[in-house]
């Protein structure tokens, strides 16, 4: 239930509080006093989106408090909307999203405009008022709906774009396997291409390298006296007078390790002297194997490893290629699949929308009684869709007449404005009997009625007043009598600004006002004492 809400520098409201008690509490005033403004700034504090024109002219900012009690448990929400459109959110002081705002809001209250009546003539909003009625039977099944959809749709469109690609991939198929084969026939090996280059370095300077590896080892070793030699004789010699001193022997023995490492080094020397042959043939086919690889490196990567990995995404494409009927076969399976498991929940969810259907067109019958529609009926229609939809296979249009005799027409082909403001007064009180939210709003719903219609309105309100608050926005007297509580609304202005007041009505002032909806201006001793009728026959 909303308990309170102060409003701060809202388009003509400079700072208005208004405490709202239970039962029916009806709001009145002047044309273009503000009325709608106060549901506005409430629809505001519940959620619905804003932006800098909302604020009052001259400030920075509009600030709304709204204030309540839901399943025993004080909340605070607050709205600031500021002129550089920065919109802020708070619950009980603590900074929020839009979203949860929203979440708590749907808990609390619903807002129904003066052009919410309009949404009763799209028949695809029918669907969505026979879903709110007994929503918690529904809930599990759209949900499992909504799932089974979405994979449907994700295996339609995953056959689409494989069927897509079929041609295509056939096409290639063949491109495919040419340079899977060119790559493979080349049996490249990691770092070939580097040992070629030295390779090739290598017998192209055969000569050069032959020539002087073998001058080196002739000063080693074919000299007279060649290096060996004359090292070996110096061995020798230290190793003669290394018992005299320590210092020599120490000498001695790393000058013979020298020795015996320069002698293994002089047959490695001879051992490459002996190994180098020049082979014009081998050199050309260094050289071919290396262009190959360069060749290969242009085409498919700048190195053997990048080759090799194009191979693999070439082996990866051939495999789907070659598997794409298989998978296609698959996917057609899934398809099938998807599309029976789709069918059955939506079959489901028809069976429940229809048991609803029956269900509600009795009640919807009843409340249009109640309502002055004595000789209406009312058919909920619920017809296939050639295809499915995330909520369903059902195509839902309620169907009505207003007159005995006539046949059951959509409701955009016969109601008037306010036949529709009482139809939607009908679904407001059937569905809130179910979905337990505490507090219904209503700008304006006596649209298009008055007399004797006006009057079974505002009893319908007092009558859903006793299990849920009500905040009425209305023109009427015979609604405004009504009311357990009535708010005056007016405004005045200055010769810069203009106001817009709320007041709180005792008993007498309530008398006044009907009175002034009765007779305008003019208020006489007989709309007086009209109004007082008009009051106690709504008690």
């Amino acid at each position: 239930m909303i308990d309170h809400i102060s409003i701060k520098n809202f388009a003509i409201i400079e700072n208005t509080e208004i405490d709202f008690k239970e039962g029916l509490n009806i709001i009145t005033g002047e044309t273009g006093s503000g009325k709608s403004i106060v549901i506005e700034a409430i629809s505001l504090a519940l959620g619905s989106r804003a932006d800098s024109s909302y604020v009052r002219t001259g400030t920075d900012k509009a600030v709304i408090q709204l204030t309540g009690t839901l399943k025993d448990k004080d909340f605070v929400i607050t709205r600031e909307i500021s002129q550089t459109g920065k919109n802020l959110c708070r619950i009980n002081g603590d900074i929020v999203t839009l979203s949860q705002v929203n979440l708590l809001s749907s808990q609390i209250a619903d807002v129904h405009g003066q052009y919410d009546n309009q949404s009763l003539l799209n028949p695809d909003y029918h669907v969505t008022l026979l879903d709110s009625y007994k929503q918690q039977d529904t809930v599990c099944l759209k949900e499992d709906v909504a799932s089974k959809y979405n994979t449907y749709i994700k295996t339609r469109k995953d056959l689409a774009h494989l069927l897509s690609l079929e041609k295509e991939s056939k096409r290639k198929l063949d491109f495919y396997k040419f340079e899977s084969a060119e790559i493979e026939k080349a049996n490249l090996i990691i770092g070939e291409d580097k040992e070629l280059h030295d390779k090739i370095s290598l017998l192209q300077n055969s000569e050069k390298i032959y020539d002087n590896i073998s001058k080196a080892y002739q000063a080693m070793y074919e000299e007279s006296p060649s290096v060996m030699e004359g090292l070996n004789f110096s061995v020798k010699a230290l190793e003669e007078i290394s018992p005299y001193a320590k210092s020599i022997a120490s000498i001695s023995e790393e000058f013979s390790d020298i020795y015996y490492r320069l002698e293994d080094i002089c047959h490695e020397i001879k051992n490459a002297k002996d190994s180098i042959s020049f082979s014009p043939s081998e050199l050309d086919e260094a050289i071919a194997r290396l262009d190959l690889i360069d060749a290969l490196k242009k085409k498919y990567g700048s190195s053997i490893e990048e080759i090799l990995k194009y191979q693999e995404n070439l082996q990866s494409q051939l495999s789907i290629a070659e598997n794409m009927d298989e998978e296609k076969k698959n996917l057609m399976h899934q398809l099938k699949k998807a599309k029976d498991e789709l069918f059955e929940s939506c079959n489901a969810l028809t069976l429940n929308r229809k048991e609803k259907a029956l269900e509600l067109e009795k009640a919807i019958q009843t409340e249009l009684v109640d309502l002055n529609f004595n000789d209406s009926q009312v058919k909920i229609a619920i017809e296939p869709l050639d295809e499915p939809t995330e909520i369903g296979l059902d195509k839902v249009e309620i169907l009505i007449t207003t007159n005995r005799g006539e046949s059951l027409k959509p409701l955009y082909k016969i109601v008037s404005g306010g036949e529709m403001s009482r139809i939607m007064l009908a679904f407001k009180n059937i569905i809130s009997s179910y979905d337990k939210i505490p507090t219904l709003i209503f700008d304006e719903i006596d649209n298009g009625i008055s007399g004797i219609t006006a009057s079974i309105v505002g009893k319908k309100l007092k009558e859903i007043s006793s299990d849920h608050q009500i905040l009425c926005i209305t023109h009427l007297p015979q609604i405004a009598a009504c009311g357990d509580h009535n708010y005056k609304i007016y405004k005045d202005s200055t010769d810069t600004s203009t106001f817009t007041h709320v007041e709180c009505l005792n008993e007498s002032e309530k008398i006044n006002e009907i009175a002034r909806l009765l007779g305008g201006t003019s208020i006489t001793e007989s709309t007086m004492k009209t109004a007082k009728e008009l009051i106690e026959n709504s008690i």
